[in-house]
C-alpha cells in the first residue's frame, strides 16, 4: 500500500522527525547531563521555537549543539511542512482514500473481468464490457493516464489497481483467483506473454484473451495459456481492404459491433439459461422472431462446429447455445421472455 500510494516522501519526513527527536534528547543528555524528562522538554521547546526558558543555563558546548540543532530542524520542519501541504492540498489524501475504498470493493467482488492495460485497446474492451453489464477491474501502471480518463468518465469510478500486470502481486490485488476472464492489452507482446503465464498459473480456470502486435507472438501466447489471441493491426488492415471489396458487408458488421448509426447486438442464449418450460421446444415452436423481433442466426452444439441458420425443427439440447441477432430492445425482450431470472 505504501508503494502504490506513493507515500515514500511522507515516510521519509516521519523518519526524519523521529530521528530529530532522538538526536535532541541524546544530545542534551550527553552534553548537559539532563534527565530523560528534561532532555525531552528541551527538545520539544527547541523544535517548536516557543521561547520558554532552559531547564538550566547551557554550557558553551550546549549552546553550540542547540544552534546546530535548530538549523537542522529548520530543514526537517520545512521538508515536513512541504510534504504535508502536498498531501493535503494536492489531493494525495483523497487519492489514498480512493485507493483504500477501491481495494475494499475489489475484495468483495467475484466473477469479474480483469483488463490489463488501459490504452486504446484496453479502454475499448473496458467500455464494451461495462456496456454489457460485466464487472471489470483494470490493472494499469500510469496514474496520470487514469486521472485523464477519470475526467472523461464523469461520475463513473473505474476500479483500478496501480501496478505492473506482469507481477503476481498486482494480479492478486485485482482478485484474479475470483475472476472469470482476463484481457491483456499491454503495448509489448513480451509483457502480454508474461501476464498470460502468470494469470494461467494463478487461476487455471481463467479465460484469457491476449493482444499481439506480431504474428510470431500468436503461437507464444497460445503456448503460454491464452484461449484466444487478437491482432488489432491485422484486423484493421483487413477491415480497410474489405471496405473496398465488400463495403456493405463491413457496414453490416459495424452495425453488429455497435459502430454504425443503427446498432445491432449479438447475444447468446444457452440451453441451461432457458426457462424450463421452453427448453424442449424447437426453434419453430420458440417462435423467437415473431415474439421478440430478434433472429436466430446460429447454433453452437455442445460438441461440434457452429451451425449457421439452423433448421426451424432443431431442438436445442443440453450444452447447446443459440446465437441471436437484434436491436437492444429486441434482445432485452428475448431475455425477459426466455431467460431464467
Amino acid at each position: 500500500m505504501w508503494k502504490r500510494a506513493n507515500l515514500s516522501r511522507l515516510l521519509v519526513a516521519i523518519v526524519l522527525s523521529v530521528l530529530s527527536m532522538g538526536i535532541g534528547m541524546v544530545g542534551f543528555m550527553l552534553i548537559e547531563g539532563y534527565t530523560a524528562m528534561e532532555a525531552f522538554y528541551m527538545t520539544i521547546i527547541t523544535i517548536s521555537t516557543t521561547g520558554f526558558g532552559e531547564v538550566r543555563k547551557l554550557s558553551s558546548n550546549g549552546q553550540l549543539f542547540v544552534a546546530l540543532y535548530i538549523i537542522y530542524n529548520l530543514v526537517v520542519v520545512a521538508y515536513l511542512v512541504s510534504v504535508l501541504t502536498t498531501y493535503i492540498f494536492d489531493g494525495e489524501l483523497r487519492n489514498l482514500f480512493k485507493m483504500f475504498m477501491t481495494d475494499q470493493e475489489i475484495r468483495s467482488i467475484s466473477g469479474h473481468v480483469i483488463v490489463c492495460g488501459f490504452g486504446r485497446n484496453g479502454s475499448k474492451a473496458y467500455h464494451e464490457l461495462r456496456a454489457n453489464g460485466a464487472r471489470v477491474v483494470v490493472v494499469e501502471q500510469s496514474q496520470e493516464l487514469m486521472r485523464a480518463v477519470a475526467d472523461t468518465l464523469g461520475h463513473e469510478q473505474v476500479p483500478v489497481v496501480f501496478g505492473d500486470a506482469t507481477t503476481d502481486e498486482a494480479l492478486r490485488q485485482a482478485g484474479i483467483e475470483r475472476a472469470t476472464a482476463l484481457i491483456t492489452a499491454l503495448p509489448k507482446d513480451s509483457d502480454n506473454v508474461f501476464v498470460t503465464l502468470t494469470a494461467r498459473e494463478l487461476n487455471p480456470r481463467l479465460k484469457i484473451i491476449a493482444r499481439a502486435s506480431l504474428k510470431t507472438s500468436e503461437s507464444k501466447l497460445l503456448r503460454a495459456g491464452a484461449d484466444s489471441v487478437v491482432m488489432p493491426d491485422e484486423i484493421g488492415g483487413s477491415h480497410m481492404a474489405n471496405l473496398i471489396t465488400r463495403p456493405e458487408v463491413i457496414r453490416f458488421l459495424e452495425m453488429i459491433s455497435g459502430l454504425g448509426p443503427n446498432k445491432l447486438r449479438l447475444e447468446e442464449l444457452g440451453y441451461q439459461d432457458m426457462r424450463p418450460e421452453v427448453r424442449n421446444l424447437s426453434i419453430r415452436e420458440l417462435d423467437i422472431r415473431s415474439r421478440t423481433g430478434a433472429t436466430v442466426i446460429g447454433l453452437k452444439p455442445a460438441e461440434g462446429q457452429f451451425v449457421v441458420s439452423p433448421s426451424a425443427d432443431t431442438r436445442p439440447a443440453p450444452g447447446d447455445v443459440l446465437l441471436l441477432l437484434g436491436t437492444d430492445a429486441q434482445i432485452a425482450t428475448v431475455v425477459d421472455e426466455f431467460r431464467l431470472r
